[in-house]
């Protein structure tokens, strides 16, 4: 159905808007997402310049034979991404803009500079249900851990914790410090408790400890693909960031050992299980050999397992076997219970924990003790064990599916994960993930083409997914098409 309407400016009236605001409801599309993404084609070319008032709700409803709130959702969507404006009692018109808009992601014109770890810090963690998550880190509110939450509030509201109220321990929460020292110990890291500090989220626990072990000019070590929100944040403390190939089993030793021995490199920072972007997890021997490098070249490890409750609790670790001489220790409860709660923690050598608790009380003085609180509510019940179980067994379900689909829309897996949420696939046709992704943008699907995760942005023929967030039939029959077309 097609609409043909007048608009009208402020005081004015403008002439017959062409072209056609037109809906399909057999299209896999969602109907307020063809509006939105007709009407801000609309205002990109020009048809509706600022100004312009919109149908009304009613009226557009009317002439598309949709529901009202249908309209009204797409419209207020429009206004949350900053191309419309609603005015009381007047309407929704369109806004001056200063850059193009796809769906609320600034226009892919020029994809390199624009979709860039920059755009994924900005617009990646947005919570769009009608956007398509395929190439994002998190998972999805129904693997969470809602129900432990929920048992947490209502413990606290009738028993208050005594250290949720003030500004809290510079340490963190006593009792949660108590129980990660208990969960460590059981993955045989034996750790003091007054090297174990708690952060906001593992992001705060990687500055810290980064600000730790360097100053302005000395080089890092980082992988290649790696942590893509690492980079601008290396870069903002004036390091010198060298990459590391990942490799199926870990970081290219020989690589590792070239860059150390000529780079004297200050720290490596690197995921010992379920890497992100590429899901892989380090052997053995490859652990090992990195902390042994370690040693012979006297640089510091930073192991990031923000996904390590995800993984099998048998696959090695650095600061298992170095037992926090050489190893910084990063975890959070982000990917298991929360992403709110943003309650992290970090484990470190004895030697150098009173420097980074020191920089922690300078910039945050301390983290959220309410927070923490009901992360130790959470663990001291005693299911938080089993909701891990849960969690993986369904993320193993949504891998073996994702993978299944993604090979028959002719992608090529670069590895199977024994665990975790990512999957680092590329076409077997050798497209250029670039073009796709900017295309897929248009369509309200979110891909994270390779390059976003190499330090010096190199084209990478990959792309990462997130097999908790692919089960929207529109993601494979997208990718299908530009598989055949090619």
């Amino acid at each position: 159905m097609s609409l043909i309407c007048t608009a009208r400016t402020t005081g004015t009236v403008s002439p017959m808007i062409q072209p056609l605001i037109q809906t399909d409801p057999h299209s896999p599309t969602p109907l307020v997402t063809q509006i939105v993404q007709q009407v801000k084609a609309l205002v990109r070319s020009h048809d509706w310049t600022p100004g312009t008032r919109l149908p009304s709700i009613r009226h557009l409803a009317r002439q598309c034979s949709i529901s009202p709130l249908t309209v009204s959702n797409a419209y207020n969507r429009l206004v949350a991404d900053g191309v419309l404006e609603a005015r009381r009692a007047s309407g929704f018109f369109v806004l001056s803009q200063e850059k193009p808009l796809i769906d609320g992601i600034v226009a892919l014109a020029d994809i390199t500079p624009s979709i860039d770890s920059s755009w994924m810090l900005q617009r990646a963690y947005e919570n769009n249900a009608s956007i398509v998550q395929a190439g994002c880190g998190w998972l999805p509110d129904s693997y969470l851990f809602r129900e432990g939450i929920r048992h947490a509030l209502t413990a606290l509201g009738r028993r208050p914790d005594p250290e949720m109220s003030g500004y809290g321990n510079p340490y963190g929460h006593t009792g949660l410090r108590e129980l990660i020292r208990l969960l460590l110990m059981r993955q045989g890291i034996r750790c003091d408790l007054s090297a174990l500090i708690l952060t906001h989220g593992a992001s705060q626990a990687l500055e810290l400890s980064i600000r730790c072990l360097t100053q302005p000019g000395d080089t890092v070590l980082v992988e290649d693909p790696g942590y893509c929100n690492l980079f601008p944040a290396l870069e903002a403390l004036g390091l010198r960031t060298i990459g590391i190939p990942r490799l199926h089993d870990g970081p290219c030793l020989a690589t590792l050992e070239r860059i150390a021995r000529t780079e004297q490199p200050k720290a490596f920072i690197l995921n010992t299980r379920l890497h992100n972007p590429t899901g892989t997890s380090c052997s053995p021997s490859v652990t090992h050999h990195v902390l042994s490098l370690a040693e012979r070249h006297d640089f510091m490890i930073i192991e990031d397992d923000i996904f390590g409750g995800l993984a099998d609790e048998n696959t090695p670790t650095l600061a298992h076997l170095d037992q926090l001489q050489r190893v910084i220790f990063i975890s959070s409860f982000s990917k298991t219970i929360s992403p709110g709660l943003r309650v992290g923690f970090l484990a470190c050598p004895p030697t150098i924990s009173a420097r980074i608790l020191r920089l922690k009380m300078a910039s945050s003085l301390t983290s959220s003790s309410m927070n923490e609180a009901i992360v130790h509510t959470i663990l001291a019940d005693g299911r938080y064990r089993l909701h891990l179980e849960k969690l993986r067994e369904k993320l193993t379900n949504a891998r073996k599916a994702a993978i299944s689909s993604l090979e028959t829309a002719g992608l090529e897996i670069f590895s199977y994960p024994d665990g975790g949420m990512f999957l680092w696939a590329r076409f077997r046709t050798g497209l250029d993930p670039v073009p796709v992704a900017r295309k897929a943008a248009e369509q309200a699907i979110m891909l994270a083409p390779g390059f976003l995760f190499s330090p010096d942005q190199n084209h990478i023929p990959w792309l990462r997914f997130n097999a908790s967030q692919m089960h929207a039939p529109q993601l494979f029959h997208f990718l299908k098409r530009h598989c055949i077309i090619r």
